[in-house]
């Protein structure tokens, strides 16, 4: 199995076809149920490791994404770092996700918390762009991301950087939300060094972005939304409003 740890509702998706094709009659519920008494459904993880200091002098920018309707891919990106823990230590992940497609459009995984490892994973998002349309980029005011090294990047490619403005972490909830699922469904509770979960990080970004069904785009991958940049296209698949 790809995905051992995907919830029920993505896993029915997933299996429907050949339940049917069975002769078995169960519903969501059934699974739900079945999975219960076997004790099989996922249990999330809770993270509790601090990787935002924002505390600092440098500029913090105003939050753009109050009150905008996100409707096309590439519109907006959420950015975040999280903690992956190895047997020497911590190490940690910068994500760049996408917010319509919630394609993960850059990663890096970094011995620390430098901006070196925020650069990458946002320079590999860049090369990864289909669409000339204006990104803003979305993170919390970690001094990662209001560095003039990070900051000068997204000048140089015209994106529009927008940050939280306080400590509500549903200011940046998909980033939020991107860290539970890889923790959650795809890295184990600890890994034996970096080398290891850097080959975790990107086989789990792979089967994310290619192979994972997403609720919030009607069971659909990201890599497949991403590619869908026209209203008809959008609308096809229920997701253009």
């Amino acid at each position: 199995m790809l995905l051992p740890r995907v919830g029920t509702r993505k896993l029915y998706h997933m299996l429907s076809d050949h339940i049917k094709a069975s002769g078995i009659k169960m519903g969501r519920d059934a699974m739900f149920d079945l999975l219960r008494r076997e004790r099989m459904l996922i249990s999330p993880r809770k993270s509790y490791t601090k990787t935002t200091n924002s505390k600092h002098w440098m500029h913090k920018h105003p939050n753009y994404l109050k009150d905008l309707k996100v409707f096309e891919p590439e519109q907006a990106w959420a950015c975040d770092i999280t903690y992956l823990r190895t047997r020497s230590g911590f190490c940690y992940l910068s994500l760049v996700t996408d917010m319509f497609s919630r394609k993960i459009m850059g990663y890096n995984l970094s011995p620390n918390l430098e901006t070196e490892g925020c650069i990458k994973a946002l320079e590999m998002a860049i090369k990864n762009r289909l669409y000339d349309v204006g990104t803003i980029h979305h993170s919390d005011k970690g001094l990662q991301y209001c560095s003039e090294d990070y900051q000068s990047i997204l000048r140089k490619n015209l994106l529009k950087c927008s940050m939280t403005d306080g400590y509500d972490p549903y200011q940046n909830a998909l980033a939020e939300r991107m860290n539970g699922i890889l923790k959650d469904e795809f890295f184990p509770d600890t890994f034996e060094n970096i080398d290891q979960a850097r080959l975790v990080v990107v086989q789990s970004v792979r089967l994310y972005n290619t192979v994972r069904p997403h609720l919030s785009l009607n069971m659909n991958i990201p890599e497949l939304i991403h590619k869908k940049s026209s209203k008809r296209e959008l609308a096809a698949l229920n997701l253009y409003v």
